[in-house]
């Protein structure tokens, strides 16, 4: 059992094994009654992805990053990315749209065009992603770099939207470079209504340890709520980094993939409830394949059997003797030859024990 008394304090009178008397999270006028969000990562945090994670937990969702001036020039591809009606489910989970630029006026019209098209409940300004064609053009986690002209595009979005705004941020741009402290005020002044903090700069990309100090730093500083992201991988790892950093909420990245369990298992883990076990590999490969058919709806069964091949790969990750399997999720081109190799799956392989942590020996 995950004791939650350690991770937060407990309201006087609330039950520590009730979810429902876990604190909410408020971004601006929008109450999120979860602690628990799937990051927006290109190429993973799809409407079919997304699906699955809020069927088993997640409670706050962003779409994949979106391109401003992809917006403003009417790309249609673009514009396919901000499908998220079926998002929501019957509770109504609250969806972000997350886009980047750095030119404040594209910026604010992408933003005022996202939120036409997509219907979201807040925008999010992705000040954080490390990539090279990205930072390339002064976005991203460039930004970082010019807080001057950072301001100027948050503050643009801010006056071009009625919804919230937040933005995703870093630690910093390299190890001589660290300003999340001094940035994350500046995003605050600008009129952002939460922050979310990946603890490691824009050099180190995923390597290395993420800084929990460093977003523990930003949320002692700032008045809006303030989420943290970077290595959680485990339920056990999001209740510690919500200790460690007093942290509003936490995001959920890479422990996601091929694992939207995690979003259930954290949510047992922060209402002091046993932690729950994976299901079985031949459940897992189930889940992967309606995520699979649900990306095809939106996205054509080439391109989902295409990004199926990765997405199958991280399901099957620590399963033994899943090697000929992976190999022919490589070849496969249709639904259905997706579907004969997940009834393999289900017939032939077995699950390998694990720890506590939900890790394979």
């Amino acid at each position: 059992m995950c004791n939650w008394r350690s991770v937060a304090t407990i309201p006087e009178g609330a039950k520590p094994n009730s979810r429902r008397n876990i604190p909410v999270l408020q971004i601006g006028s929008i109450q999120v009654n979860s602690k628990l969000a799937l990051a927006p990562m290109a190429g993973v945090s799809d409407l079919a992805f997304r699906t699955i994670c809020r069927e088993l937990g997640c409670g706050l969702l962003y779409t994949e990053m979106v391109s401003a001036k992809a917006l403003v020039y009417k790309d249609k591809k673009t514009h396919a990315l901000l499908r998220i009606g079926e998002d929501r489910g019957e509770g109504g989970t609250p969806v972000a749209v997350q886009i980047f630029g750095s030119d404040p006026v594209a910026m604010g019209e992408g933003s005022a065009l996202a939120m036409e098209i997509s219907g979201a409940d807040f925008i999010d300004i992705n000040s954080g992603c490390p990539v090279g064609k990205i930072v390339k053009g002064g976005d991203g986690s460039a930004l970082m770099k010019d807080p001057d002209k950072a301001q100027k595009v948050i503050e643009a979005v801010v006056r071009s939207v009625s919804c919230p705004v937040t933005v995703k941020i870093r630690k910093g741009w390299d190890k001589g470079h660290i300003n999340a402290v001094e940035y994350a005020q500046m995003c605050q002044e600008a009129g952002v209504s939460a922050i979310t903090v990946h603890g490691r700069t824009r050099v180190q990309m995923y390597a290395g340890k993420a800084d929990w100090d460093i977003i523990r730093e930003v949320k002692k500083i700032v008045k809006v709520p303030v989420i943290a992201n970077g290595d959680v991988f485990t339920a056990q790892d999001a209740a510690k980094i919500l200790r460690h950093t007093g942290c509003d909420a936490v995001m959920i990245a890479r422990g996601s993939f091929g694992n939207p369990w995690i979003f259930q298992q954290a949510g047992a883990c922060l209402a002091g409830e046993e932690i729950p076990p994976l299901p079985p590999i031949k459940k897992r490969a189930q889940t992967a394949m309606r995520q699979f058919e649900l990306a095809a709806v939106h996205k054509g069964e080439h391109i989902a059997c295409l990004e199926a091949r990765k997405h199958y790969s991280w399901y099957l990750k620590g399963v033994p003797h899943a090697g000929y399997f992976k190999e022919q999720i490589i070849k496969a081109a249709t639904l259905d030859d997706l579907r004969k190799i997940t009834e393999g799956i289900g017939r032939e392989l077995k699950d390998a024990p694990r720890d506590p942590q939900g890790k394979h020996w």
